[in-house]
């Protein structure tokens, strides 16, 4: 019975995350591209804001607070181990499609966050509500597909927002540090809990302070390992362009797997590290105090940034030299993202194992923190304020004893409702196009302009 299940929910994994989804992914990407004007082109502008406090404006956090939360959840071990799954499956080529899905992506999280923004309600206690429920409610009046995102963003937040997270900090910790991984569950869900139950006040001041720390300690340290390997940057840049194209081998033991499996690994890694489309990073743009949609939506564009085209760029490069640099590491033989990572930090005495250790357990717990934020607004969507400490009991509970528990059918399962939640999410990106349309031409070049649109109150 339970092999019956498992079997039934991995053909179901291979069917929504097939190429039909990547290729919505992705063509959604291009086509706001097109439609936002090439909305990329802003991007030091959308740098410049993420860290200009807009205080006269309504909101409940800072537009950089709101970022660190959205990136919190977005930089996760995705960013290592994920992409060492991308090229351990699709070859060194894999990181020039992560890349550029990232590059693209920054259009989608544009666009999903600027109607996140302007079709956000305030409650009577003053807290702000956004993301792709309430887009599709008051943009499109589909509560039907609303109250579906919410149900299935609430239930993904346990299991790539928490169980795997937690899961990925035991075991490093446990591997590298001999700390019973029991433990970490415990201590993991006692610091989760002392932050969620603060609200989104509380995350946001976390994330402030752990996402920048941890961002810039894990690109400072994959800078270090790029100097070491400097000799084998350039050559590893040429491997990785050519080999997005074309099948073969290549020096230092790296293969090649063909043009279709670069593609499809190196394409699904970078929409799975960045979100762009998931409609996940929208529930926290919506809370920013910010002027109008588009200033907003800038800044939350830059989180792709970061995430795929800075921190993933990093990862590949690290792990593309440091393979070349020593051919004792057999690519040929290793499909396990986690352990081609392992092996290629492994590399680096001292500095390397240092940074792949803190690097996940940073990213992995910012994760815990940001995902907890989006499960809470998605339960109270569907719920009501009354599920919100339900739903704290459980995310805690689920902290505490992931460590312990196997993770292949969860890591499925989450893969299964990120995908269902993209869905109805991309539906209010599409047929809302003409409304991102109109709103960045309004305000693009008048960022300081104060939104015209009167911010709802609902009785909640």
């Amino acid at each position: 019975m339970i092999n019956t299940i498992a079997n039934f929910i991995n053909r179901l994994d291979s069917l929504v995350w097939g190429w039909w989804m990547i290729l919505l992914l992705l063509g959604t990407h291009i086509f706001m591209t097109i439609r936002t004007g090439v909305i990329q082109r802003k991007i030091g502008t959308a740098i410049r804001l993420s860290v200009t406090k807009d205080t006269e404006a309504e909101g409940e956090v800072s537009q950089f607070g709101a970022l660190t939360t959205a990136l919190a959840s977005t930089i996760g071990t995705g960013n290592i181990i994920g992409v060492g799954t991308a090229i351990a499956l699709g070859g060194p080529g894999a990181v020039l499609w992560c890349w550029l899905t990232g590059v693209f992506g920054i259009a989608t999280k544009y666009s999903e966050s600027l109607i996140a923004v302007k079709y956000r309600v305030k409650t009577k206690d003053g807290r702000m509500q956004g993301g792709a429920m309430y887009a599709l409610e008051r943009g499109l009046h589909m509560k039907w597909l609303a109250l579906l995102f919410a149900f299935f963003g609430g239930f993904a937040s346990f299991g790539i927002g928490c169980a795997t997270q937690v899961n990925a900090i035991a075991t490093v910790c446990n591997e590298n540090l001999n700390i019973s991984p029991a433990f970490i569950g415990i201590a993991v869900a006692a610091l989760t809990a002392l932050v969620i139950f603060g609200g989104i006040k509380s995350i946001a001041t976390v994330c402030e302070k752990l996402v920048p720390f941890m961002a810039f300690f894990y690109v400072l340290g994959c800078l270090v390992i790029l100097g070491i390997n400097y000799d084998f940057i350039i050559p590893a840049v040429k491997t990785i362009c050519s080999m997005a194209f074309t099948p073969g081998a290549a020096a230092g033991g790296l293969v090649g797997r063909g043009i279709m499996m670069a593609m499809q690994y190196g394409i699904a890694r970078g929409l799975f590290s960045n979100e762009s489309g998931m409609g996940s990073a929208p529930i926290a743009a919506a809370a920013a105090q910010t002027r109008n949609p588009v200033r907003q939506a800038l800044v939350s564009s830059t989180g792709t940034f970061w995430d795929t085209v800075v921190v993933c760029l990093m990862t590949g490069l690290v792990l593309v030299t440091s393979i070349m640099k020593n051919p004792s590491i057999d690519m040929g033989n290793i499909t396990d993202g986690g352990v081609l990572t392992t092996l290629a930090f492994q590399q680096i005495p001292i500095l390397g194992p240092v940074i792949l250790v803190v690097g996940i357990i940073s990213f992995a717990y910012s994760t815990v923190l940001g995902w907890a934020y989006y499960g809470e607004r998605c339960v109270e969507y569907f719920a009501g304020k009354k599920g919100l400490i339900p739903y704290r009991v459980l995310y805690i509970a689920v902290a505490a004893i992931a460590p312990i528990i196997s993770l292949n059918l969860v890591w499925t399962v989450a893969d299964i409702l990120n995908a269902l939640m993209a869905i109805p999410n991309l539906v209010a990106v599409l047929l809302l196009s003409n409304v991102i349309v109109k709103e960045t031409r309004k305000y693009i070049d008048h960022l300081d302009a104060k939104d015209e649109t009167p911010i709802e109150v609902i009785d909640k």
